[in-house]
């Protein structure tokens, strides 16, 4: 799985993981967040929450 591509796609990954992970409800998810959370892996969601946000763009163009 790539690395995220916007400090947007990053804060979503972080929001799944959390929610697998059993810190936040799952119901609280929204848009891409819940998506992910449904499509994507534990490792997945690691990888791509991890991303550096220092030069990522605030949205994917």
């Amino acid at each position: 799985m790539p690395k995220a591509k916007s400090k947007q796609q990053q804060m979503a990954a972080g929001a799944a993981l959390s929610a697998k992970e059993g810190e936040r409800a799952k119901s609280s998810l929204k848009g891409a967040s819940r998506s992910m959370y449904e499509s994507m892996s534990k490792d997945d969601l690691k990888e791509m929450a991890s991303t550096k946000r220092k030069n990522l763009p605030k949205r994917k163009k």
